[in-house]
C-alpha cells in the first residue's frame, strides 16, 4: 500500500489534472498502476519486478500509474464530450 500511495502521488504530480481527490485516489491509482505496470513489463518487456526497495519496481509502478491516469483521462474526457 505504501508503494501504491507513493507511486500514485508521483504519477499525479507528473500528470496534473488527470484525476482529482486525495490520498484514497492516489492509493487506488498507484495500486492499479503497479499491477498494470508489473503485468505489462513482465509480458512485453520480460522485466521482472524486484523487491520493495528496488528502483526498477518503483519505476514500473510509477509508469503504470501514469498509464492508468492517461487512460482514465481519455475515458473521462470521452464521456464528457
Amino acid at each position: 500500500m505504501i508503494l501504491g500511495i507513493v507511486a500514485g502521488s508521483i504519477a499525479r504530480s507528473l500528470l496534473p489534472g488527470r484525476i482529482k481527490g486525495g490520498l484514497l485516489s492516489a492509493l487506488v491509482c498507484g495500486v492499479v498502476g503497479a499491477q498494470v505496470g508489473g503485468w505489462l513489463s513482465s509480458q512485453f518487456f520480460h522485466i521482472p519486478l524486484g523487491h520493495f526497495w528496488s528502483l526498477q519496481t518503483w519505476a514500473i509502478a510509477i509508469a503504470g500509474s501514469a498509464l492508468v491516469l492517461v487512460v482514465w483521462g481519455a475515458i473521462k474526457g470521452r464521456k464528457q464530450s
